[in-house]
């Protein structure tokens, strides 16, 4: 009987499904992959003229191998489940009465509220009257002003600095009322954002950073999602080498609702310890843990150092955390994975790159009307 001859696009299909198969995400361009009938470690390379392999299919025979296919499928794979299941934070728009949801809606009056005027609108239909200023209410300063203080603060300014700009607009405030507007909606920003669960890879990399509490020495410890450079968690703790991870990484699982297949740390050997407990033991079709990453090279920790080195950055300028359940932890959190665009993922911010889209110009705004308007 003839056998059937398989294309190399269905072996790669029947590779992506095998639960032995391990991609290993290098960066961009580079992925490793292990060969399933041998010990031999693959290196695939996207150059301008395709997928470049390692193997001896790709090298004798000049041909785009299964391997190749492979990454190439699985990229593809992922970009069109993120736009499947794409999640939009929508602009709070002012074309509806709040109350009966009729776009038979007119401007009448003007209130003066505190530093800034805020127009106010009557509904033909249930004839109420009404101002769209959800998650503001109360305050005597305009949105505008509110997410223009935390922007400044979470990319590096002072307290006083902060307050010294808003000074420069009019409005005069103390720098302990600017901390208490973070504070407030940085709580409640993480309430909602809690709540969705972003489309992250399958490689995670964990890293910690010195910083200062309350003038006493302690390590933050960071877990982020590779190909993303989404912020999945991070927890304080008293000391780097008798600190047990496995919170970390369980917290992780949880928010992100899968555990990784790749697991990227440096030598620390609460992180195996954690990693062991947590995601399961060493065996074939488990998740790996690669560790003692050289400093040099592409095996590197490199892009969670970045981003603790962002936090340490933060952190001088404030001269130390004052307590160690700040808002800065979960408020720079919250900046780095929704708000500030890395040049790495072309502009976008990691939430875009998990397929999390926030619509408006002011993003600070739309997810603090979204918390209030969920909360």
């Amino acid at each position: 009987m003839k056998q059937q001859y398989i294309t190399r696009e269905e072996r790669a299909r029947n590779l992506l499904a095998n639960p032995h198969t391990h991609i290993l995400r290098i960066n961009d361009n580079h992925y490793q992959m292990k060969s399933l009938a041998t010990n031999r470690i693959y290196d695939i390379y996207s150059t301008e003229s395709g997928w470049n392999c390692s193997c001896p299919d790709h090298i004798y025979r000049h041909i785009t191998c299964k391997h190749a296919l492979a990454i190439s499928i699985s990229i593809k794979l992922r970009q069109e489940v993120r736009e499947r299941n794409k999640i939009v934070i929508e602009e709070i728009s002012c074309d509806k009465c709040p109350s009966c949801q009729s776009s038979e809606i007119v401007k009448h009056g003007i209130r003066h509220n505190g530093n800034y005027d805020l127009q106010r609108y009557s509904c033909k239909v249930c004839r109420k009257r009404f101002s769209f200023n959800l998650g503001f209410e109360k305050m005597r300063v305009s949105p505008k002003v509110v997410t223009s203080a935390m922007q400044l603060y979470f990319t590096g300014e002072s307290l006083r600095n902060v307050q010294q700009f808003i000074k420069l607009q009019g409005v005069d405030v103390a720098h302990s009322t600017v901390y208490k507007w973070i504070k407030k909606y940085t709580e409640l920003m993480k309430i909602h954002l809690d709540s969705i669960v972003p489309q992250v890879g399958d490689t995670w990399r964990a890293d910690e950073v010195y910083v200062k509490v309350k003038g006493d020495k302690r390590y933050m410890f960071a877990l982020m999602d590779d190909e993303t450079r989404f912020w999945i968690a991070q927890e304080v703790a008293d000391s780097k080498f008798k600190h047990d991870a496995r919170n970390l990484l369980r917290m992780g699982k949880e928010a992100m609702q899968v555990k990784p297949r790749v697991f990227i740390t440096d030598g620390l050997p609460a992180y195996h310890d954690a990693f062991l407990k947590e995601y399961g033991a060493v065996k074939k079709g488990s998740p790996i843990h690669i560790q003692h990453i050289s400093l040099h090279g592409d095996r590197n920790n490199n892009k969670i150092e970045r981003l603790n080195g962002e936090f340490r950055d933060r952190e001088k300028v404030m001269r130390g955390v004052k307590k160690e359940d700040s808002i800065i932890f979960d408020g720079y959190q919250i900046f780095h994975n929704y708000v500030r665009p890395h040049s790495s993922l072309d502009g976008k911010t990691p939430s875009e790159a998990c397929g999390i889209e926030i619509q408006g110009d002011n993003k600070w705004k739309t997810l603090i009307q979204n918390a209030k308007m969920k909360n």
